[in-house]
């Protein structure tokens, strides 16, 4: 008798197919609810993404390429995020258009970025780090790194007089567009830049601004002192840096902004109304 015909002459035990049927169904029931939790999971997950990157233009291009190690937290342009910590140190690699910025404490990577803000400002187009809760930067491995990408012009240190923050500030090219992604498992932010879909204007712009000073204590002093008041530091045509605050679309608004400074009691440095176009560095 052959394997097959013993396969067939076996008995079925009498209410086996019940069985079969209720197993069956128990499973599709089983499917069923996993399909619903994985719908709805996924419509959080993706009302999560349209909340996080509502202000953000090219959002399907900056979720194009997510990595596989590590989950998105927030996807922005302007803003901030991290968690406090200490005693964290920064390394970056680059990669075409892409630069990820990694946190180790003591040789490891932490699950999650520290402290952080990330600005914009034109005069010129210019992207503002800054990190809380830092105690070592690899500042010559980030400016390599940072220069490395086609759509930078320039990037320079933005000293802080804190000694566990640490600053920098990213010139851009005309027409870019950029997006800062914020990572956890582990944590890490990267910076995007791409060829904007649409190009801006050049337009003049007016602004306050302090005369030309080396980097230094005194002038980081001086950026912290008008820090309320939306001041940056802008590094000159002829390689000086200038505290800078406003971007005024007219003289007579920059003018009436200089005049609440100097009545300011704590009024000392010299500063005046000057201009410059909107993609460009200051005399």
């Amino acid at each position: 008798m052959t394997g097959k015909e013993r396969y067939e002459q076996i008995k079925i035990p009498s209410g086996l197919s019940g069985v079969i049927q209720q197993a069956r169904q128990r499973a599709r029931n089983q499917k069923r609810r996993k399909m619903i939790i994985w719908r709805s999971s996924s419509l959080v997950a993706a009302c999560a993404a349209v909340m996080i990157t509502a202000n953000v233009p090219g959002v399907a291009k900056a979720l194009s390429d997510v990595p596989v190690i590590g989950s998105v937290v927030k996807i922005l342009q302007v803003g901030g995020g991290g968690e406090r910590t200490d005693g964290v140190s920064v390394t970056t690699t680059q990669e075409s258009d892409t630069l990820n910025i990694h946190f180790q404490i003591d040789g490891e990577q932490i699950t999650s970025a520290p402290s952080y803000t990330v600005d914009h400002k034109e005069g010129p187009n210019r992207l503002i780090f800054t990190f809380n809760g830092v105690r070592n930067l690899d500042y010559a491995k980030l400016e390599n790194d940072i220069k490395a990408l086609k759509n930078v012009k320039d990037v320079y240190q933005n000293i802080i007089l804190d000694d566990s923050a640490i600053g920098f500030v990213v010139e851009l090219k005309d027409h870019v567009d950029y997006s800062v992604s914020e990572y956890q498992q582990p944590g890490y932010i990267q910076l995007k830049l791409s060829s904007a879909e649409k190009s801006t204007q050049s337009h003049e712009l007016f602004f306050v601004r302090s005369e030309d000073m080396e980097q230094g204590e005194a002038l980081a002093m001086l950026a912290e002192q008008y820090s309320a008041d939306g001041s940056s530091v802008v590094q000159t045509k002829n390689g000086t840096f200038t505290v800078v605050m406003g971007a005024f679309e007219n003289r007579a608004d920059a003018e009436k902004h200089l005049k609440e400074f100097t009545d300011r009691e704590d009024y000392s440095q010299q500063l005046h109304v000057d201009s410059w176009m909107s993609n460009e560095n200051p005399q």
